[in-house]
């Protein structure tokens, strides 16, 4: 494939994404296609490489059926998506530059020496108090975690779009209930994990909407 090739297949993706709202319960994401989503999430990108998140494949029809009242963003998603995923974040206990989850990445995971982990965790610290003042309040150092998530999303999005596969990020969920819901159901321990974002995958039922976009010249800026 030429690089024009390459060029016009992403653009004809992302014209023809949508939020889909409606799907056919019948129509199934492979197991092969989904796996590519899923190992696309697990390669993205995070700051510092802390991967500060968890991906819940939600499969259990009770729990769908518990979640929907809570979750009106996802509704038809929850009737009818082939795979409906939600994306956790870690908390200030994870996240902390000192905490031992940030030391168990480190050490174990990126395999650092002992004196490269204590420079990279001073300039993480620098970051968190200084640079983006995390450490203000939990919901700071909580939503820069969510934020990670959203390079997650936006990744298996896009890749869906690639292979042909209609997609819906939400976020139209009560995310206090929804966390109690999990939490109650032991998913996820609430200490540790909180809801960042929700997105399903299938193949749509309905036409998608004319997709609508400011003209580019008005949302770039070149100085």
């Amino acid at each position: 494939m030429t690089m024009a090739n390459i060029n016009q297949t992403i653009l004809d993706a992302f014209r023809s994404r949508y939020a889909c709202k409606g799907y056919d319960p019948e129509k199934k994401v492979s197991a092969q296609d989904f796996d590519t989503i899923l190992e696309v999430a697990h390669l993205s990108p995070s700051s510092f490489g802390f991967e500060p998140w968890k991906i819940l494949i939600l499969e259990d029809p009770k729990i769908k059926e518990k979640l929907a009242p809570i979750a009106w963003g996802a509704r038809n998603s929850l009737n009818g998506a082939s795979h409906f995923v939600i994306l956790l974040a870690r908390k200030k206990i994870d996240t902390l530059n000192s905490s031992d989850y940030i030391t168990h990445i480190m050490k174990d995971i990126q395999k650092l020496p002992d004196e490269i982990i204590a420079t990279r965790r001073e300039t993480f610290k620098n970051f968190q108090e200084n640079d983006f003042d995390l450490l203000e309040s939990d919901r700071a150092i909580f939503d820069w975690a969510c934020k990670q998530t959203y390079i997650v999303l936006a990744n298996m999005l896009t890749t869906a779009a690639l292979l042909g596969i209609d997609s819906c990020p939400i976020e139209g969920f009560d995310r206090a209930a929804v966390n109690t819901l999990l939490a109650t159901e032991n998913i996820i321990d609430p200490d540790h994990f909180g809801v960042s974002v929700m997105v399903s995958f299938g193949y749509g039922n309905k036409p998608p909407h004319q997709k609508t976009r400011q003209p580019l010249s008005d949302v770039v800026i070149r100085k």
